[in-house]
């Protein structure tokens, strides 16, 4: 993991936020609507910048989305070069972002395990309702 500095956090959110109009104005993939950026780390150089992303879809779906975005790099890399005032450019690399389908993942099995839970211990939970909240602590 790279350690932010306030320059190169800087960097990353203006490299975010042109990303996003020149991937929806210059490259005009109907497959690339769809994709949000979550996260842009700039290494402490400016040499390399991270790209995560997410989007709905299948794994192939998302896979090929990335496998695009990775292949325009250079022509984004060069149009970034023209909007941003920085002497070097970061060179680009776009990488799924698995922490948002990581979390509803997680989130799903905590909700399985508490209904089988509940299932599982039926009367404690009628006792705990029947004796109010007064005798919860």
């Amino acid at each position: 993991m790279m350690k932010t500095f306030p320059r190169t956090r800087r960097v990353g959110e203006q490299i975010r936020r042109d990303l996003a109009e020149l991937i929806r104005d210059e490259l005009r993939d109907p497959r690339l609507a769809l994709i949000s950026m979550t996260t842009v780390e700039v290494s402490r150089d400016l040499a390399y910048a991270r790209i995560y992303v997410t989007s709905m879809g299948d794994p192939a779906e998302r896979a090929e989305q990335v496998a695009e975005l990775n292949r325009a790099a250079p022509l984004l890399r060069r149009e970034l070069g023209r909007r941003m005032r920085i002497r070097i450019v970061p060179k680009l690399e776009f990488r799924y972002d698995e922490v948002v389908e990581r979390g509803a993942r997680l989130s799903a099995l905590i909700d399985a395990a508490v209904a089988a839970d509940a299932d599982r211990h039926p009367d404690e939970d009628a006792a705990v309702r029947e004796s109010g909240p007064e005798a919860q602590t």
